[in-house]
């Protein structure tokens, strides 16, 4: 599977889709990569910050779209996804925002 494809969508990888990706394949070493996805995140500027949570907006959904093709394969994506999404951003985008502003990382 092309995890970085599905993240970069129809834009060119991000280097922190690296990262990601590294958790996803290897998925029993996810706990020991959230810190350091976290650190290298908190370094982002806002539009690159945008396009990591879209990234792991498009996981959750090609993750929901193909569940019953794989589904330790689908149950894998979206659990790293969404847990990397409230750590960095505090809440997943699909379940909406708060009234009052957008959160963002760090």
């Amino acid at each position: 599977m092309d995890y970085s494809r599905i993240l970069a969508g129809q834009g060119e990888p991000h280097p922190i889709f690296s990262r990601v990706v590294e958790a996803l394949e290897n998925y029993e070493e996810f706990p020991f990569l959230l810190e350091p996805i976290y650190r290298e995140a908190s370094e982002l500027e806002d539009e690159d910050l945008d396009r990591l949570r879209f990234g792991l907006v498009r996981l959750q959904v090609y993750a929901d779209i193909h569940r019953y093709e794989d589904m330790e394969a689908a149950q894998r994506m979206k659990y790293v996804a969404s847990t990397l999404e409230r750590v960095l951003f505090g809440r997943l985008l699909l379940e909406g925002e708060e009234a009052g502003g957008k959160q963002q990382c760090c």
